[in-house]
């Protein structure tokens, strides 16, 4: 099968015919039917994230038909295979129901090979039964933006007014679930993207700005997709006495020191690590009541160099995607 291998990050992939690996407990095959292209795949490619495994196939929000092994799913039945790849089981985090906080926890397409590719092996314990309805290219980005947007809205609490700081995959998905639950939405992008901006008040942000604007009013909460840890300052400025600045990347630029005026009344800044197989059940849950529109731009596989380009620019309406032949 064909894929597409990082030898070293900094370098572009090269595209190789792979053999089938065999399967162990718990595993199973799958052909990829589509698979989405995240900003933590762009990290691991740059040499922003450490210690991948090397070489690696990237890739993390895949979609994709069950062709053999376990017990769980059946041949044919559709799937997908989110970031979390496999915890332990055993340690306090898993226990207390925080399996994304396990030390000893593997991450798709980080350390074990992951959708950039016409097949891919998975743990099927870690892999969500997907619904019908939506075809492969749509579902691949709620296997991560939408996954990861979702825990960090949680942890934003119950904030009416909103603000989206960089408004990409994971932020045109959070908008349409925070505007379902009746809030509203305050869409901060890059200077000029007037693009982003655009899509924003087509998904109900009521304001679409850059981040260099003044802020209309005071926000409840923030959520930054943008890894600049600029924003931080900015975002913490922008919310109310009692707010909460969540940052749900997983790199993020330093943040650069500010005055204790803006964290004091109470205001706080919150991270978000991974998810858990809770997080993918109440979301494809609650998708059955709150249909989520993914805007994606497809590629072809051979094309994963040129999607994580435009994705570095800034230049994707919505979320990439890679679709194999």
């Amino acid at each position: 099968m064909i894929a597409l291998i990082l030898d070293r990050p900094g370098r572009p992939l090269r595209e190789a015919g792979l053999s089938q690996k065999p399967l162990g407990p718990d595993e199973i095959r799958i052909a990829v039917g589509a698979c989405g292209v995240c900003r933590t795949d762009l990290h691991i490619r740059d040499g922003e994230l450490d210690r991948p495994k090397l070489p690696l196939v990237l890739g993390h929000e895949i979609v994709g038909r069950v062709l053999e092994g376990g017990s769980r799913f059946r041949p044919g039945d559709r799937v997908g295979v989110p970031w979390l790849a496999w915890a332990c089981g055993a340690c306090s985090w898993c226990r207390s129901g925080r399996e994304n906080l396990c030390p000893n926890a593997l991450f798709t397409g980080y350390t074990r090979d992951g959708g950039y590719a016409e097949e891919t092996v998975a743990d099927e314990r870690f892999c969500f039964p997907l619904p019908d309805g939506l075809p492969d290219h749509e579902l691949a980005p709620l296997l991560c933006a939408g996954l990861i947007g979702y825990r960090a809205l949680r942890f934003a609490g119950d904030a009416e007014r909103l603000g989206l700081y960089g408004f990409g995959a994971s932020a045109h998905l959070v908008a349409q679930i925070a505007r379902a639950q009746g809030r509203r939405v305050f869409a901060f992008t890059r200077p000029g993207d007037a693009e982003a901006q655009s899509l924003a008040r087509e998904l109900g942000a009521e304001w679409a700005g850059a981040t260099t604007d003044p802020v209309p009013e005071e926000l409840d909460a923030a959520i930054l997709f943008a890894p600049a840890g600029e924003l931080v300052p900015q975002a913490l400025g922008a919310v109310a006495r009692g707010g909460r600045v969540v940052c749900a990347g997983i790199h993020m630029s330093a943040i650069p020191s500010f005055p204790y005026e803006l964290l004091w009344g109470e205001r706080s800044v919150q991270s978000v690590a991974n998810l858990t197989r809770a997080d993918g059940e109440e979301l494809f849950a609650l998708l059955a009541d709150t249909p989520i529109h993914a805007s994606v731009e497809t590629f072809p596989l051979a094309e994963a160099e040129a999607a994580l380009d435009r994705l570095r620019r800034g230049s994707v309406r919505g979320a990439a995607v890679l679709v194999p032949s």
